[in-house]
């Protein structure tokens, strides 16, 4: 029985499962596409090489060029060129300490819950003295969609002051062996439900962007199974619950390619020498041409800034422009069933909204969820879940009383500022802090509907 599975698995479903039945998703084109990619790496990596040995050279301060506007600006120059042509491999969390109530207190990262597509990752706190205000057990439902869960350091750091935090730390598709079978959406959720299980219930979950779908979908088929260990509440934040509303120019690309045209151009076979060879998978390589090329302008703009910070010697300016970038280029291949039946259920066919979606044949129904508590959260200028998107999620949740559900518009903030940044520490954060002591349990897996 899969994970999370509620009754019977379906022998065909069984059957795809296996290895030798994966799907051919790949076309020809671009099946050898993955090759050619790493071949392109290996024959820049000696101009890397050079690149990264001409900027120490001029940057050292026993060479006398290295403090002259020349000699800045061949080193500018040879960095701008070394980051250009490496591989930026998955970022650290890099937060040992936390700061709650003026004391400071260390922090273990450690793994409570592993399956071959996920880690369940545990930010543990060590108190010498437990603090008086309450700390709700909240986990964070990372996107799997291209980036690490580590884009979400800074929304970690903030909520980790009030709650008892864990995370979703997603795997690199390549990294997973064809041994370990495919992993697509309907898994997804199952992993979700796992989770809860494992974690008693009585949890806040929370979804950032693409998790606010099977977190939904997860909840509603654990509500109409009667399942106790539902969590408290969920917090949806810039999710795309129904796309049609205030359609952004991502959700235009899908319903103008529609899927045989992703299916065709974008999924490729990872080569060897990776764990996960011949897996098929939509590579980082595609996923960060396709963010880059959204903003070309501004990423543009900001390599030419950087160059002209390390010119005039900006140390400051030149390091947060790399610590961004250093995460921003980390980028992560999806397994291709996954991408294509979300790519299809979500952006495609509107399944969810529509009353059409399923999950392992049953019918996804968000209107049996009737004992956890919803906040919608939404950026004013989100320009990849467009405003109304996420909120339609309180109209699908028709059976939770107006006690238990909320909804928040943040001015000014595109979709990144909805879970980072300033806006969100001030603003966005103590009102999700508020809502989940407003609704935590009094007991852990405690289901007030029982």
């Amino acid at each position: 029985m899969a994970i999370g599975v509620f009754g019977d698995v379906y022998e065909a479903e069984d059957a795809v499962r296996t290895p030798d039945a994966q799907v051919q998703f790949a076309s020809a084109f671009t099946r050898p596409l993955y090759w050619m990619f790493e071949m392109g790496q290996a024959a820049l990596e000696p101009v890397r090489l050079m690149a990264d040995a001409g900027r120490l050279y001029y940057r050292n301060p026993v060479n006398p060029l290295s403090h002259t506007g020349v000699g800045r600006s061949m080193s500018a120059a040879f960095e701008m060129l070394e980051r250009s042509t490496r591989r930026y491999g998955k970022p650290e969390w890099g937060i040992d300490e936390v700061t709650i109530g003026a004391v400071r207190v260390p922090v273990t990262v450690e793994t409570v819950w592993e399956r071959p597509f996920c880690r369940l990752l545990h930010f543990r706190r060590d108190f010498a003295r437990p603090p008086r205000r309450p700390q709700p057990r909240m986990l964070i439902v990372a996107p799997l969609s291209g980036h690490y869960a580590t884009l979400l350091r800074g929304t970690v750091q903030t909520l980790l002051e009030t709650h008892d935090l864990y995370i979703t730390d997603w795997v690199d598709a390549r990294e997973v062996p064809m041994s370990a079978g495919r992993f697509d959406l309907d898994d997804y959720i199952d992993y979700l439900i796992e989770m809860f299980r494992h974690m008693d219930g009585g949890m806040h979950v929370v979804g950032v962007c693409q998790p606010a779908v099977p977190v939904l979908a997860a909840v509603a088929r654990m509500e109409a199974e009667g399942d106790p260990q539902v969590p408290a509440s969920m917090i949806l934040m810039g999710g795309p619950i129904d796309t049609r509303e205030n359609p952004t120019a991502v959700n235009d690309f899908a319903q103008e390619r529609g899927i045989d045209w992703f299916r065709r151009n974008v999924i490729t076979t990872v080569p060897f020498p990776y764990p996960g060879f011949m897996r098929q998978v939509y590579p980082g390589f595609l996923q960060l041409h396709g963010f880059v090329s959204m903003n070309l302008e501004r990423h543009l703009r900001a390599h030419a800034d950087m160059f002209g910070h390390l010119v005039k010697g900006d140390g400051d300016s030149a390091a947060k422009h790399r610590e961004f970038y250093d995460e921003y280029l980390s980028v992560m291949d999806l397994p291709a069933e996954y991408y294509l039946q979300t790519l299809q259920t979500v952006f495609i066919d509107h399944a969810l909204p529509k009353g059409e979606m399923t999950h392992r044949g049953e019918k996804v129904d968000p209107s049996k969820i009737r004992n956890v508590a919803l906040l919608t959260i939404e950026g004013e200028n989100d320009d990849i879940s467009g405003v109304g998107q996420t909120r339609a999620a309180q109209t699908l949740c028709s059976s939770l009383p107006e006690d238990m559900r909320v909804h928040y518009l943040q001015p000014t903030v595109g979709h990144y500022g909805v879970f980072n940044g300033s806006r969100f520490r001030s603003e966005i954060a103590p009102r999700i802090a508020d809502f989940t002591l407003s609704h935590n349990w009094p007991k852990k897996g405690h289901n007030r509907g029982a």
